[in-house]
C-alpha cells in the first residue's frame, strides 16, 4: 500500500485477445514534452485520487476522462501497486474489453509553454491511444508499469 501523503494513481488496464495473443490498450500522454517521446513513455489510462476516495471509482472515472469513453462494466481484477520513478504509486486494475483507438477524445489542461514563458497553451491529457501485443507493450509502457503487464499475463493465463 502506499504511503500517506505520497502520490497516488489508480488507472484500468483494458485488455484483449486476438486469436491467441494477449492486446492491451495503452495511451500516450499529450502535450510537448511528450511529444517526440515513445518507448517507455506510454502508460495504462490512470490519474490522481484523493485520501478516502475509493481507487477503483477513481479509475474508473480516469479512464472515461482520458479516453471519453466510459470503461466496460465488467468484473475489475485487482493488478496491485508499482512505484513508479517519481515516486508515485500506480495502482490498477485489468478488465477484458474493446475499445477503438480512432473514437479517443481526452479531457485538456492548460500548460505553461515554454516553460517560465508566461505562455498559456491547453494540451490533451492524452494525444493517442493503442492496442499492443504485450512484447510490444513492454518496451512501450514506463518501465514501472511492466510489472502490472506481468501480473495480467499470469491472471489470464491462470
Amino acid at each position: 500500500m502506499s504511503p500517506r501523503g505520497s502520490r497516488r494513481s489508480a488507472g484500468i488496464l483494458l485488455h484483449r485477445r486476438r486469436g491467441d495473443r494477449l492486446e492491451v490498450l495503452l495511451v500516450h500522454p499529450g502535450g510537448p514534452l511528450w511529444a517526440r517521446r515513445d518507448d517507455g513513455a506510454w502508460s495504462i489510462p490512470k490519474g490522481e485520487y484523493d485520501e478516502g476516495e475509493e481507487p477503483l471509482a477513481a479509475a474508473r472515472r480516469e479512464f472515461e476522462e482520458e479516453l471519453g469513453s466510459a470503461p466496460p462494466a465488467d468484473d475489475a481484477a485487482e493488478l496491485g501497486e508499482v512505484r513508479q520513478k517519481s515516486g508515485k504509486f500506480v495502482r490498477a486494475w485489468a478488465i477484458a474489453g474493446e475499445l477503438d483507438p480512432a473514437t479517443v477524445v481526452s479531457n485538456t489542461f492548460e500548460l505553461e509553454w515554454p516553460p517560465r514563458s508566461g505562455r498559456r497553451i491547453e494540451v490533451p491529457e492524452v494525444d493517442r491511444a493503442e492496442w499492443f501485443a504485450l512484447d510490444a507493450a513492454r518496451a512501450k509502457i514506463n518501465p514501472a508499469q511492466v510489472a502490472l503487464l506481468d501480473r495480467l499475463a499470469r491472471l489470464v493465463a491462470g
